[in-house]
């Protein structure tokens, strides 16, 4: 089985890639269909389905903290899209299944109202 990418200190970091990504995201919504959420997260089996999963439909070697990790990451994008879709000149397109923007402008100033916030 192929290590992930390591990069930094070591501590088990790896790069995920798309195909990574939708095995986990596959047996998230496996499980929350069946109801297999708690109030902080996932249960602990589903977190043993999603390391299975991903290991054998990627071929690499992955921990419950990588998966952690990765949740955490999902949990950001959520939060970044959400905020997006409720500013006024944002919306979904449904055929190709990603955000829409009105104009360059509407972008524009998103990009600079969102560059405040950023930690310096």
């Amino acid at each position: 089985m192929e290590k992930g990418k390591k990069s930094g200190s070591g501590r088990g970091y790896i790069s995920w890639n798309d195909d990574m990504d939708k095995a986990l995201l596959d047996t998230f919504v496996e499980y929350y269909n069946k109801g297999d959420r708690c109030q902080n997260g996932w249960k602990s089996h589903v977190y043993t389905a999603a390391i299975k999963n991903v290991r054998e439909k990627c071929n690499v070697e992955i921990t419950k903290d990588n998966i952690m990790s990765r949740n955490k990451t999902f949990d950001k994008h959520h939060t970044i899209i959400n905020g997006m879709l409720e500013t006024s000149g944002f919306g979904w397109d449904w055929n190709k299944n990603k955000i829409s923007v009105d104009s360059d402008s509407v972008w524009e100033a998103y990009v600079a109202i969102a560059d405040c916030y950023q930690p310096l």
